[in-house]
């Protein structure tokens, strides 16, 4: 058994009690023992239920779905969705990191690179992939294989899933925030289709790294923002006892993200989740991709490109006009 099974958020609670009665009605009902009719009810207060609290969740209760241990992972989405899928590694420069995966295969018979970040399922795991948190070779390597795939017409799939870029010591000193910065801006001159997906949590500078893109898709209890809700409430409250109302105040959630114009589209998860029917949450993702892909790969990869930085510039733009419309309201 790994040390995440059994992994039950508050709210799912209630509905993981209906569950077990059913599990338990199931294990009792024999030839002289009926229970359909009570199957059925549990079954469909079960269905009632769910929906209720999954359609209804708060900014902090979508963080903690992005955040569950069981929730697909990179590594997921490259065994269901890539086939042949040839892991390229180092950055040519120092080493090769973990955190970053890298590589080429087949999306749909299309040839693709990908390259995602792995945050690792359990203990051993988590330390191999450090969490999910990039270091400096990680982005160089992602760098290189955007160069590889520009030079073989290559479209690029990414994976977003991490809290941001590794803070140690030893990754400031190798140039984090360069790195960082170079792969932004490697994103945004590449002359390849790119589709970015924030599969989990998308964290900082770390998540924006890869996710640059023509096509930004996000999963429906997906999180992306500029700071983790407890980095934001230790700044701005210096008290962790603030996370909630942190997350409230950075509208991190995919619904708000797509309202503003910073996703392109969001990705519906099953009832409950993508940690509670991981099958069904890639194959979603799978027909979003069947559909994107082939129309981006028809532009013109020049025109692509020219779209691609209007894109995020309008972005900066709108951002900075907000700011002046609020100055100008205070005076």
């Amino acid at each position: 058994m790994r040390e995440n099974e059994n992994i039950i958020l508050d709210f799912e609670k209630t509905i993981v009690e209906i569950e077990e009665k059913i599990n338990h009605l199931k294990s009792i009902a024999n030839d002289d023992v009926d229970m359909s009719k009570e199957i059925k009810k549990l079954q469909k207060l079960l269905q009632t239920r769910s929906a209720t609290v999954y359609k209804n969740l708060s900014p902090w209760q979508k963080a903690q779905i992005a955040r569950h241990p069981e929730r697909p992972h990179c590594l997921d989405y490259i065994n269901e969705l890539i086939t042949d899928f040839v892991p390229l590694a180092g950055d040519r420069r120092f080493a090769d990191d973990a955190a970053m995966i890298g590589g080429i295969g087949f999306f749909e018979g299309t040839p693709v690179v990908v390259i995602g970040q792995e945050k690792g399922k359990d203990l051993d795991s988590r330390i191999k992939y450090n969490f999910g948190m990039a270091k400096p070779e990680g982005y160089r390597k992602a760098q290189r294989l955007m160069t590889m795939a520009e030079q073989f017409k290559l479209p690029i799939l990414t994976f977003v899933d991490t809290a941001g870029a590794y803070p140690g010591v030893d990754a400031e000193a190798r140039g984090q925030a360069e790195a960082i910065a170079t792969s932004i801006e490697k994103c945004l001159q590449t002359k390849a289709p790119i589709i970015a997906t924030i599969i989990g949590e998308g964290g900082s500078g770390g998540a924006i790294a890869i996710a640059v893109a023509d096509k930004v898709l996000m999963l429906e209890h997906a999180i992306y923002s500029v700071i983790s809700p407890e980095g934001c409430a230790s700044i701005l409250w210096r008290s962790a006892d603030k996370t909630k109302e942190a997350t409230e105040a950075l509208r991190l959630t995919a619904q708000d993200l797509k309202q503003f114009g910073i996703i392109d589209e969001i990705v519906a998860e099953p009832l409950g989740g993508a940690h509670r029917n991981k099958e069904q949450a890639i194959e979603n993702l799978r027909l979003a991709l069947q559909k994107l892909l082939p129309e981006l790969m028809a532009q013109n990869y020049d025109k692509l490109k020219k779209q691609r930085t209007e894109k995020f510039m309008k972005i900066g733009t709108q951002f900075i006009n907000s700011q002046e419309t609020k100055k100008s309201n205070k005076r």
